[in-house]
């Protein structure tokens, strides 16, 4: 599907910033709700010991998902058998080493092996996991745990191009892996149905997927939603239910957003989330889904994105690959922005300058050409403000890397949160200096996008205004000049100081 830049942003997002918002709450799950104010941070550790900044099986589970659904999409998409079957066998490996494995899903996992060597089969196909999930449930009785609905977000981004009632039906198929009951499916083709809303509108929407439903199945969520409304996440006591579940990600993103917008909304809402309590992570993933989707991947403060990891062994540039790959339906793109080798800046004239900051010898500032020179000017952390091609990241460690989304133009509608990213940015490069690292910051000839952050920074480290900061900017960088949208910036902050 063709994207539009805001959409391309928001499909990145999504995986992305559910990844961020289950990291958050790891180290706080299954403990009490925390006071309002209580800072929450990625610190890692809770029952099952992760790092800082590593994901649980919320995101785990959700990868295999993605990844087979762009291994699908000549498929249009479609959760046929063979991408169910090769999500059920990756689920089935992850548990093997995985941290945190729910009863349920080590039950269905146990079940789906036997009738695979029942039907003299090594391997566990997506009928085997069905029928396990099915026998479950008529054996327990109820099979509503949130399991399903946390990782279903990448289906979302699959079915961008096609109706919402095919996004409905296939997401029932999808929870029905694990969780056959109607509750889980229902959860799950609303939250996808928001998700693609979101993701095509920008718009937050959990309303958008009700008329799917039938009448009385429509009545009951209804009913919740605005429950959910009434209501904070500490509120849900049972948030392990997946109607409880939605109903807490779903008020923690409704009361975030009495007081906040754009991004600040996202990190306002994923600490919501996280101080309700209980099962902090999938609460906080759920949340973190959809609003990835309305908000992107330029809304996830590098604070979060920047050590975020976790099985297998990917990180928040993997994920936001994911997500844009699949949002966009054409599988694999080796050639193609963010997965290509190189970005060609040829056309661009000389993109190698390179000069020290005015105000702090320990940053320099320069064009995309200048990443050549790193090692030897024993640069150990770089802030990129234009895109880069996997074989010319920087040769730092990957933490140590901030890569951000900013186009250089003037019309605001070409940048999803253009204020936000720029001071993030300015952001990135003070924490580097903080922690002693020497820190180059480019774009691709350091006209526009560098200048301006470097402002933002100058005028925090000189104690000036933005606008001095770039007068002083200029008598090493003459070429600086930025644009009237981020110029606006400066004299806006300037204005308010």
């Amino acid at each position: 599907m063709k994207l539009t830049p805001l959409q391309n942003d928001r499909a990145a997002g999504v995986l992305v910033a559910l990844a961020a918002g289950d990291a958050l709450g790891a180290g706080y799950e299954f403990g009490a709700p925390l006071p309002d104010g209580t800072e929450v941070t990625m610190k890692g550790g809770g029952p099952f010991g992760f790092a800082p900044a590593e994901w649980t099986d919320d995101t785990s589970m959700a990868v295999p998902i993605a990844q087979a659904m762009l291994e699908a999409a000549s498929d249009v998409g479609s959760s046929s058998p063979a991408a169910l079957t090769m999500v059920v066998r990756a689920w089935t490996a992850w548990a093997a080493e995985a941290k945190d494995v729910g009863a349920q899903t080590r039950a269905v996992i146990a079940a789906a092996r036997r009738l695979a060597s029942a039907a003299d089969r090594r391997d566990i196909d997506a009928a085997d996991f069905s029928a396990a999930a099915a026998d479950f449930h008529t054996r327990a009785g109820r099979s509503a745990g949130n399991g399903s609905l946390m990782r279903t977000a990448p289906l979302a981004l699959a079915y961008l191009d096609r109706d919402p009632a095919s996004l409905m039906a296939e997401a029932g198929v999808l929870s029905a892996l694990r969780h056959a009951d109607p509750d889980a499916q229902e959860a799950c083709g609303l939250w996808c149905v928001a998700i693609r809303e979101a993701v095509l509108t920008g718009r937050l929407d959990v309303r958008v997927g009700l008329a799917l439903l039938p009448p009385e199945r429509a009545a009951l969520w209804l009913e919740r939603i605005e429950g959910a409304e009434r209501s904070r996440p500490r509120d849900f006591t049972r948030n392990g239910w997946v109607v409880e579940a939605f109903q807490g990600a779903w008020s923690a993103i409704h009361f975030a957003g009495l007081t906040a917008s754009g991004p600040a909304h996202l990190r306002a809402a994923l600490e919501e989330a996280v101080r309700g309590g209980r099962d902090t992570d999938t609460v906080a993933a759920i949340a973190g889904g959809l609003l990835g989707a309305a908000y992107g991947y330029t809304a996830v403060p590098f604070e979060w994105r920047r050590r975020l990891h976790g099985w297998p062994g990917l990180r928040a540039r993997d994920l936001m690959m994911l997500g844009m790959e699949l949002g966009r339906g054409e599988g694999h793109r080796p050639d193609a922005w963010p997965r290509a080798e190189r970005h060609d800046y040829s056309m661009w004239g000389r993109t190698d300058a390179l000069v020290q900051h005015p105000h702090d010898d320990g940053v320099w500032l320069g064009g995309v050409g200048s990443l050549s020179r790193v090692a030897e000017l024993g640069i150990d952390a770089v802030v990129s403000l234009c895109r880069l091609g996997t074989s010319v990241l920087p040769g730092v460690a990957t933490e140590d890397h901030a890569a951000f989304w900013v186009v250089d133009s003037p019309l605001g509608e070409d940048n999803a949160h253009a204020a936000f990213v720029l001071r993030d940015a300015a952001a990135a490069v003070e924490r580097f200096r903080a922690e002693g690292k020497t820190v180059l910051l480019h774009c691709v000839r350091a006209e526009s996008r560098t200048p301006t952050v470097a402002a933002l920074y100058g005028a925090q480290a000189a104690g000036i205004t933005p606008l001095a900061a770039l007068k002083d900017l200029r008598r090493v960088l003459p070429g600086a000049n930025p644009n009237g949208l981020f110029l606006g910036l400066l004299k806006n902050l300037q204005a308010s100081q």
